[in-house]
């Protein structure tokens, strides 16, 4: 399950797509639990009661709507939206903060401030001329690199093969966290603390909804070929006939 933007003004749309056969299988407008609701309706309870796990991103609405309709199914949580959280919350606000405290010393201020995008990145994606730059940023500010380096000992959560494994990973993080000293890290790590299940359960569901995110990346493109749509059901239709899934 995934949302994406419908309309200019945080208008969001939601859907749902079956991870075996890749097919669209409903649309709905909205990403609230009401919103969403019909599409467990429509499935009815035989077919919920199936179901045995749903990868979305940390929506609540999601997560407390699909506990309820589907009582066997896990909760798997999506890497890349917690990475995109941390890198907004954690990584942007400590790059904001250390550019504050370096308003005295312009030149190393400037580096910080326009070195967004490079701390965003992968590792591996970091072009080859680009590289020097980040060693250097890196090299000299303790904070980013304590944060650079922790959202790459958050992604390896999501590569562990037991649970076992996983729970020392996990108490081994939020030990780090709490070493640190950094206030934002601290304050991601204790909005992340309650979701652990949804995380853990990506050992025994390697799920993720990246296969939806590429459908909705499509979806952005139809719409803006057609110059938008003004008929809402008329334009899910459109994306259920686009992406009937694999025969």
């Amino acid at each position: 399950m995934d949302e994406f933007a419908l309309f200019k003004g945080h208008r969001y749309a939601t859907a749902v797509l079956d991870a075996d056969t890749r097919r669209v299988l409903w649309v709905g407008e909205g990403r609230s639990r009401e919103a969403i609701r019909p599409f467990f309706e429509w499935l009815g309870t035989k077919r919920c009661a199936n179901i045995e796990a749903v990868a979305m991103d940390m929506n609540t609405a999601f997560d407390l709507e699909v506990r309820q309709q589907c009582p066997n199914a896990r909760v798997v949580y999506d890497l890349f939206h917690v990475v995109a959280k941390y890198g907004r919350e954690v990584i942007d606000r400590v790059r904001v903060d250390e550019a504050n405290r370096l308003k005295d010393n312009r030149p190393q201020r400037k580096i910080v401030k326009r070195a967004r995008w490079l701390l965003l990145r992968n590792p591996q994606n970091v072009p080859p001329d680009q590289q020097p730059r980040l060693n250097e940023l890196l090299a000299a500010n303790q904070a980013l690199m304590t944060v650079y380096l922790m959202k790459a000992s958050l992604k390896e959560l999501w590569q562990q093969h037991d649970a076992k494994t996983w729970r020392l990973a996990w108490r081994s993080w939020f030990a780090m966290v709490a070493d640190s000293g950094i206030e934002p890290l601290r304050r991601f790590a204790d909005k992340l603390k309650p979701y652990w299940r949804g995380i853990l359960a990506r050992v025994r569901w390697p799920m993720h909804t990246g296969q939806l995110e590429g459908i909705n990346n499509r979806i952005k493109v139809m719409k803006r070929m057609a110059y938008g749509y003004r008929d809402s059901a008329f334009f899910f239709l459109k994306i259920k006939a686009a992406f009937p899934g694999n025969p």
